[in-house]
């Protein structure tokens, strides 16, 4: 393209020309009308037709650029994925039983002489749960009172409010009878206790049937048992709950000798409580004394209040906790 005579036309046309270059060839063999006019007219003919010449060579080679085909945008759908829904995780329906109160029942041992009579709370879900089984708390009730003793102060209904807030767990609670107290020696409570009253409920309830999820505890005489019947079988009870303890005479000059037999393996968890104005309180105090000469670790715990009802009603919730935290703790190993 660079070489050829339009090219150089054009450039020629386009740039100036060197003084004295001669017209092209072609130019002065123009046809005859050429002739007769004088040389400048002439000139002036060849150069106008010439310089058509020349634009339409040069509009007719100019080569065209190809011309790129820019392909037509490519039309992407937006595809909106919409996800399988979650499967909602398997929530088995919670039991109606778990925010219902328990359950108390009326027992007996026919066999024994007077017939051993007492309650059972059995926690919420009890007959529902038939796999379970359960720490045991043994309440004994005071003197001239009876086996609801301990229900009437509201033992059943704080349980209720610990096991359904998760503060513990689920446990049965058994109210024993000790009406014939005034019969000498109490008719045998404390035997029937533990020969009769213990076995039947480890084969008759879901109980767990060992000392540390086995409880004792008493107010007033129910105290007094306590005493009596944790220090001479220590290996029965994990913990003995002593509130306002009425210590029987008899058994008060040997206490020191009952905490000394004890070995600091084998005692259980002992709490003991007693208000300012109790008729039991300085006796109480000296059976404190007694444990901390003989360095029996326990929890010692003196209220405003006497020896009453009302003072034991109000505290009933905290003795339960504090039983139950006894079966929420590793058991040391022995």
């Amino acid at each position: 393209m660079w070489d050829t005579p339009q090219f150089r036309l054009c450039a020629e046309l386009r740039y100036p020309v060197h003084a004295g270059r001669t017209a092209p060839r072609n130019v002065m063999s123009l046809p005859s009308i050429m002739r007769g006019m004088n040389t400048r007219q002439a000139i002036s003919i060849l150069l106008y037709f010439t310089f058509i010449l020349v634009l339409t060579a040069c509009s007719t080679q100019t080569e065209s650029l190809p011309t790129q085909t820019v392909p037509p945008p490519t039309v992407t759908a937006t595809v909106t994925v919409t996800p399988s829904p979650i499967p909602p995780a398997f929530t088995p329906t919670p039991l109606v039983c778990l925010s219902q109160p328990g359950e108390i029942l009326q027992d007996v041992i026919a066999y024994t002489n007077p017939p051993q009579e007492f309650l059972v709370y059995l926690p919420p879900c009890y007959s529902e749960l038939t796999d379970l089984r359960y720490p045991v708390l043994y309440l004994l009730h005071g003197q001239t009172y009876t086996q609801d003793q301990w229900v009437r102060l509201g033992a059943p209904q704080a349980a209720d409010r610990l096991i359904h807030s998760g503060e513990s767990p689920p446990f049965i609670m058994v109210f024993p009878d000790d009406r014939y107290w005034y019969a000498q020696p109490g008719a045998g409570f404390g035997t029937r206790l533990i020969l009769d009253i213990l076995p039947h409920m480890d084969e008759n309830y879901r109980t767990i049937p060992d000392r540390d999820h086995r409880s004792l505890g008493g107010l007033s005489r129910g105290g007094g048992w306590a005493v009596k019947i944790g220090f001479e079988f220590p290996g029965l009870f994990g913990s003995l709950g002593l509130h306002s303890p009425a210590i029987f005479n008899a058994d008060a000059p040997s206490m020191e000798k009952l905490v000394r037999a004890i070995s600091e393996n084998d005692r259980p968890r002992l709490r003991l409580d007693v208000g300012d104005a109790d008729r039991e309180l300085r006796s109480i105090l000296l059976f404190g004394e007694i444990l901390t000469r003989n360095g029996y670790i326990h929890e010692f715990y003196r209220y405003s209040g006497d020896h009453s009802e009302e003072y034991w009603r109000a505290h009933v919730e905290e003795y339960l906790r504090w039983y139950t935290l006894g079966w929420q703790e590793e058991t040391p190993e022995q």
